[in-house]
């Protein structure tokens, strides 16, 4: 039959043989059929597909663990470098890696999800694929290699979770592959959008990026499911805007800021609507005040979603209070005593010296420190149009000087000629 070309019956008698070492229980001598029928000269695909859908039925019902492994093991090394039979070969590696976790060997589990390049498989359902790299994503964080998570992260753009997936289903041209469908236990679109930026949140808090961390939160918040269920975005707007305060001033924290006080639901959280029009009105903060207030929200962090805010995230919100307060005294002043500087910081004047000068290192401000006076004399930024403008204009007053001399000068000279005539 398989050298006759009898698709049918060869898939048959494949799923015949699978199925009587089921039932007589032999699942070693099942291991060896799969492996001998595998390996038959002129085998058909359909037969291997029939065969390895078949003996994939049987894993959850293997006796024991060891017998169960091995199965997965011998038909991922018969669906190993067939395209007909990929999808099968990644769903086996998952069910694999997962037993692994199970028994704690995180490093072997996360090492075999990797061996399978997910996004070259065109006939894998989108959402089975997008789940399957988030899952090496999770492996890789929990084994802590964070540069590898951030490389199988880039794998999955973002603009996918946005699309509309009743727009997506297309009519298969003549040649395209079918697509097929996804296995019930994969998550929907929008809840793996939710596993995509909570495993973000993970790789972000590693390297303590604040601003990131608040944009993965916005869009955990923006999730319909999310807005519609106070208990669930009540933490995650506290959580916004707690990331929002650490993260350093740059033009993206401040559009994020202002666009997150025109939020309604804000009015739900008083407390936090407060702390981000401090940091919005250019006015000194008392550091003193302000912790005292908001200790016990910072505190409470650990019990809500999401758990509690990163470990120096404390020393860091201080760093930032004191780093808005001084942009405060560089837009009202152009010079002042570095004493005074001090005491508008609550700081010493070491402290203040070093905080100014890591702000004027980092080019958050631009500002000089006369020691010997005792001085800072800070200075507005010019743009590269600002400095053509302002030379263009000296030169101007230049040239107008040289034609007023030039007129003085033959002035004089005409009325000495006349004198002399005389």
């Amino acid at each position: 039959m398989r050298l006759a070309g009898d698709v049918a019956g060869t898939r048959k008698a494949v799923i015949d043989i699978v199925e009587l070492c089921y039932k007589a229980g032999a699942w070693k001598t099942l291991n060896d059929q799969i492996v001998l029928l595998s390996k038959r000269r002129g085998q058909l695909k359909q037969a291997i597909t029939a065969m390895v859908q078949k003996a994939m039925e049987y894993i959850d019902l293997t006796p024991d663990m060891d017998t169960r492994i091995e199965l997965i093991k011998t038909l991922s090394s018969v669906s190993a470098g067939k395209i007909y039979v990929e999808i099968e070969r990644a769903r086996l590696i998952k069910r694999l890696a997962k037993i692994k976790e199970e028994q704690g060997k995180i490093d072997e589990a996360a090492d075999l999800m990797q061996e399978v390049a997910v996004e070259t498989f065109g006939s894998m359902a989108k959402t089975e694929k997008i789940a399957f790299i988030l899952e090496q994503v999770r492996l890789c964080l929990d084994r802590q290699d964070y540069v590898r998570a951030q490389i199988l992260s880039r794998k999955i753009s973002t603009r996918v979770f946005d699309a509309d997936p009743a727009k997506e289903k297309k009519k298969p041209k003549e040649g395209d592959n079918i697509v097929q469908d996804a296995p019930a236990d994969i998550p929907s679109l929008l809840e793996l959008k939710r596993i995509y930026y909570e495993h973000m949140i993970r790789y972000y808090s590693h390297n303590n990026d604040y601003l990131e961390i608040c944009r993965c939160y916005k869009a955990i918040y923006d999730i319909p499911a999310i807005k519609e269920d106070p208990s669930k975005w009540i933490p995650i707007l506290r959580k916004i805007c707690w990331y929002l305060v650490l993260a350093p001033h740059d033009p993206m924290q401040s559009s994020l800021l202002n666009v997150t006080l025109e939020d309604k639901n804000l009015s739900e959280i008083p407390n936090f609507r407060l702390l981000l029009k401090q940091l919005v009105t250019m006015e000194v903060i008392q550091w003193t005040s302000l912790w005292e207030f908001f200790k016990g929200e910072y505190e409470s962090e650990k019990n809500l979603l999401g758990g509690a805010l990163v470990a120096k995230a404390a020393e860091d919100l201080k760093l930032r209070i004191i780093e808005h307060n001084i942009l405060v005294v560089a837009k009202y002043y152009s010079r002042i005593t570095l004493k005074r500087l001090a005491d508008l910081l609550c700081l010493s004047l070491q402290e203040a010296e070093k905080h100014l000068s890591d702000m004027v290192n980092s080019k958050s401000l631009i500002a000089k420190i006369d020691r010997p006076l005792g001085v800072v004399s800070f200075c507005t930024a010019k743009d590269s149009n600002a400095v053509l403008n302002s030379w263009a204009t000296n030169l101007e007053k230049l040239l107008d000087l040289v034609e007023k001399s030039c007129h003085q000068i033959h002035k004089e000279t005409m009325i000495h000629k006349a004198a002399l005539k005389a």
